[in-house]
């Protein structure tokens, strides 16, 4: 049974704690275990060793959550930490990262945001034990993609918000040799949306771990800045800072209004999206490319914004769809892919991935699949 260590000064957030989970706790998925500061929840690991993950504030009296999480890293205990911290509280949420943490739920705490967080993060864990234990084992290349496979999977978020204004639905369909795409999506300050599609340079488990990296990075940034080409800088600046291995991402950032149905966004080198209007016209978003993340310093990126009519849908998408061959090694193409949008006027956000992701697959036929196919869509449906 996973146990979680909750280190709060709260006096009423137990109790809210266990009541908000008694159903979860009694049917045994997970325990809790409590400290009102960083040093009763140390004594509180060394009675608990076996605590898989620690949700921690960042305000607390004779020691703070960050202190707290530099403690954890010296002691390298085999657990994941989870901040819990104030919008737009970048340079802690940055410190917090920077010391280990392996996420963040912001006050006033969002329920279902912190069911969906602890789920993920004890899903990780286990993924990385499971690496670990069998690491002696890996001995080929297919065994290490099987592991960076699993990496990918654990953080990619599998719970799509429920809201009459809008419909939001992801696939992926992971390739048989790992590459790095990503998508994510998040709230943000204002009742807007983040969202988030990327592709990471490489394969493996090298590119799953820049993935994770700048996955926490752009969400972490993204809640405390509200430019879309301002908080592609940041993350690009922080990614070349440290960035040994010269990887690099390519992103595309909207932020969704779902009051007015408007789009900012920002593009980082990759496939610009498309917009389905009702009637079933495509148009493809008008935006400059842009240069990757993680490569050069100091770079603006380009920027936009797209006024949704009810109905219209905003269709994110990697490269494993557009260049998806068959036997002969011809691609799908962007031409193709709009022609399959067309006829996706007026479906769901689900039924529309299907729908393109049913077309790939017959174009490439007996081919094997040698990248990600991943796209996401955003569907409109007004006030």
């Amino acid at each position: 049974m996973p146990k979680i260590l909750v280190v709060d000064d709260e006096p009423d957030l137990e109790l809210l704690l266990r009541q908000k989970f008694r159903r979860r706790i009694r049917s045994g998925e997970f325990t809790l275990v409590f400290a009102q500061n960083g040093v009763q929840a140390l004594e509180q690991l060394e009675r608990h060793p076996d605590v898989d993950m620690v949700l921690s504030d960042i305000n607390m009296p004779e020691m703070d959550g960050l202190t707290l999480l530099h403690q954890l890293d010296q002691l390298n205990l085999d657990l994941r930490a989870v901040i819990v911290t104030a919008y737009g509280d970048m340079k802690n949420i940055r410190t917090a990262m920077n010391r280990g943490a392996f996420d963040f739920v912001t006050k006033p705490i969002d329920f279902g945001d912190l069911d969906t967080t602890i789920a993920k993060t004890l899903d990780h864990l286990q993924v990385m034990r499971d690496a670990l234990r069998s690491r002696d084992e890996l001995v080929a290349l297919r065994q290490e993609l099987g592991v960076a496979a699993r990496m990918q999977e654990s953080i990619l978020p599998t719970v799509y918000p429920k809201d009459p204004r809008y419909e939001l639905h992801a696939w992926m369909t992971p390739a048989r040799e790992v590459g790095g795409d990503f998508y994510d999506f998040f709230r943000l300050e204002d009742d807007r949306m983040g969202i988030v599609m990327a592709d990471v340079s490489g394969k493996g488990v090298p590119a799953a771990f820049f993935m994770m990296v700048s996955r926490t990075l752009l969400k972490g940034t993204a809640i405390g800045e509200s430019d879309p080409a301002k908080c592609l800088e940041e993350v690009n600046q922080l990614l070349v800072n440290e960035n040994e291995e010269a990887m690099f991402v390519t992103t595309f950032y909207a932020k969704f209004n779902p009051r007015s149905g408007l789009v900012d966004f920002s593009n980082g080198g990759h496939n610009l999206p498309f917009i389905i209007k009702l009637s079933g016209k495509v148009e493809q978003i008008e935006c400059e490319p842009g240069l990757v993340l993680g490569i050069m310093p100091s770079i603006d990126f380009p920027s936009g914004s797209v006024q949704m009519e009810p109905g219209d849908a905003f269709f994110f998408y990697t490269d494993g769809i557009s260049e998806a061959m068959d036997e002969n090694g011809a691609e799908f193409g962007e031409r193709e892919l709009a022609e399959v949008l067309s006829e996706c006027g007026g479906l769901s956000a689900s039924d529309i991935n299907r729908h393109v992701v049913q077309a790939v697959q017959n174009h490439a036929g007996e081919a094997p699949q040698s990248d990600d196919i991943t796209c996401l869509t955003l569907r409109y449906l007004g006030n």
